[in-house]
C-alpha cells in the first residue's frame, strides 16, 4: 500500500528497495501536482512489467495512470503534444532496447523544441528506461544505451545508484522544465538500503562522492555504483584507498566533483556496463584528461562490456564489469611509491 504523499520524509530510516523508492516518488509528484500523468505499456493494471507503478492507476485514476498501445513512438509523441499543452507526462519504455522505435521522437522534437521555440516553450517530460544487465536477460532486455541519449544536446540525462537517490532524482526529474531521461538499473531493483525517502538533497546535476579516498578515483553510475563500492572495500586488502564517485547526471556533466577528485588523487578508473569503444566513458576520460593532465600519475583506464552484442544469459557475468575486473584495472595504475 502507498502511504501518504509527504509522509516519507518524516519518517525513521528503514530498509526500503529501489523498485519502492521508484514507486514512492512517482506517488509522491502525483499527489503534489495535478499536471503530472504517468503512462506507458502495462503501467496502469498491472503496475509496469517491474512493478514500479503498482497500486498508482487503483489511487490516482485511470485518467491520470492509464496503459497505452504497444508504440513507443505514439507514447513519447503523446507526451511531447501534453507537455506542450500543460501537463508533466512521466512515460515508461518497458526495456532499453525497446525506446528505439522511439528515438526520432526524443531525438528531433523533444530534445529540440524549447531551443527552436527560443524557450518559449517547455517539455517537462520525463522519460523512465530501465536499462543494463544483470538479470539473466538476452539483448533487447539489457542494453546500455545512454550513449545516445547523452550525445544528444537538449535532453538530461540521470541514472541513480541507490535507493534513497532514486526517490530523489526522480522528483526533481518531474519538476525539471527540460526533457529528461531517466535510466533506471534493473539489476538494483530490489537492492536494499536504509534509507530516508526525501525530496531534498544534491541538485540533479551533481555527482556526490560515495566513498572518501586518496589513492585513485573509481567513477560509476547506476548499476555499476554498488559493484564499485564492493571493489573500493576489496581494495582495503592490497592497502589501497579508493575513493567512489557516483555520477548520477550523466548530462550535464558534473566537471568541478570530478576534477577535484581526481586532481588529489591523480589516477582515475571507469566503469560501466556498456561496450567501451566509443562509450560514455571515453567522453569522461577525454574531459578528465583535458582538465586534469598535469596532475594524472598514469593514464585514466576504463573498466567496461565489451563489443559485442549482448551475450545470452549463461555468459553475462564475463561481459560485465566486476570486482575482479576492476582492482586489476586499478593494479595497472602502478603506483610510484611503490603500492601497486
Amino acid at each position: 500500500m502507498i502511504p501518504p504523499a509527504g509522509n516519507t520524509a518524516r519518517q525513521a530510516p528503514a530498509p526500503v528497495t529501489m523498485a519502492a523508492a521508484l514507486n514512492q516518488a512517482l506517488a509522491d509528484s502525483l499527489a503534489a501536482d495535478d499536471r503530472v500523468v504517468v503512462f506507458g505499456e502495462d503501467v496502469g493494471r498491472l503496475g509496469g512489467v517491474f512493478r514500479i507503478t503498482d497500486g498508482l492507476a487503483g489511487k490516482f485514476g485511470e485518467h491520470r495512470v492509464f496503459d497505452t498501445p504497444i508504440a513507443e513512438s505514439g507514447i513519447v509523441g503523446t507526451a511531447i503534444g501534453m507537455a506542450m499543452n500543460g501537463l508533466v507526462p512521466v512515460v515508461e519504455m518497458q526495456f532499453d532496447a525497446f525506446a528505439y522505435p522511439a528515438f526520432e521522437q526524443v531525438t528531433s522534437h523533444l530534445a529540440k523544441l524549447r531551443n527552436r521555440t527560443r524557450g518559449r516553450v517547455a517539455l517537462p517530460v520525463v522519460i523512465r528506461i530501465p536499462f543494463g544487465g544483470g538479470i539473466g536477460g538476452v539483448e533487447h532486455h539489457s542494453d546500455s544505451s545512454e550513449a545516445y541519449y547523452t550525445h544528444t544536446p537538449g535532453l538530461r540525462v540521470v541514472t541513480p545508484g541507490t535507493p534513497a537517490d532514486a526517490y530523489l532524482l526522480l522528483r526533481e526529474a518531474i519538476r525539471c522544465p527540460d526533457p529528461v531521461v531517466f535510466l533506471e538499473p534493473k539489476r538494483r531493483y530490489w537492492s536494499k538500503e536504509t534509507a530516508v525517502l526525501t525530496p531534498e538533497g544534491p541538485p540533479i546535476d551533481r555527482a556526490v562522492v560515495r566513498r572518501a579516498g586518496s589513492d585513485v578515483t573509481l567513477i560509476a553510475y547506476g548499476g555499476m555504483v554498488a559493484t564499485a563500492l564492493e571493489a573500493a572495500e576489496a581494495a582495503v586488502e592490497e592497502d589501497w584507498d579508493v575513493e567512489v564517485i557516483d555520477l548520477r547526471s550523466l548530462s550535464p556533466f558534473d566537471d568541478q566533483t570530478l576534477t577535484e577528485s581526481v586532481s588529489r588523487t591523480g589516477r582515475a578508473v571507469l566503469v560501466h556496463e556498456a561496450a567501451g569503444f566509443a562509450g560514455y566513458g571515453a567522453e569522461v576520460a577525454a574531459r578528465l584528461t583535458e582538465q586534469c593532465f598535469h596532475y594524472l600519475e598514469a593514464p585514466i583506464l576504463r573498466v567496461t562490456g565489451f563489443d559485442i552484442p549482448y551475450p545470452p544469459p549463461k555468459l553475462e557475468q564475463f561481459h560485465l564489469p566486476n570486482v575482479d575486473r576492476i582492482l586489476d584495472a586499478i593494479a595497472r595504475l602502478q603506483w610510484e611509491d611503490g603500492g601497486a
